[in-house]
């Protein structure tokens, strides 16, 4: 589990540096991009990627550990 939770968490972390890269890249003007429509469309994707997750941990907080519960006990 704990390799797990490294990998998702190197992984967030060069999300952010690649997201972060293109918006100073975008506000400085060295690339040509719709800033505002690229950053809305990220803030909605993280927003869907935070909802399948809170629905994920959901299930398994009470199905998977309900489950374990009753076999050891």
């Amino acid at each position: 589990m704990k390799n797990v939770k490294r990998i998702v968490s190197y992984i967030l972390i060069g999300l952010v540096l690649i997201f972060t890269i293109i918006a100073i890249l975008g506000i400085w003007g060295l690339i040509d991009i719709d800033l505002q429509k690229i950053m809305l469309n990220t803030l909605y994707s993280l927003l869907v990627v935070f909802a399948a997750s809170a629905v994920i941990l959901f299930i398994f907080t009470v199905m998977i550990r309900d489950e374990e519960k009753k076999t050891q006990g």
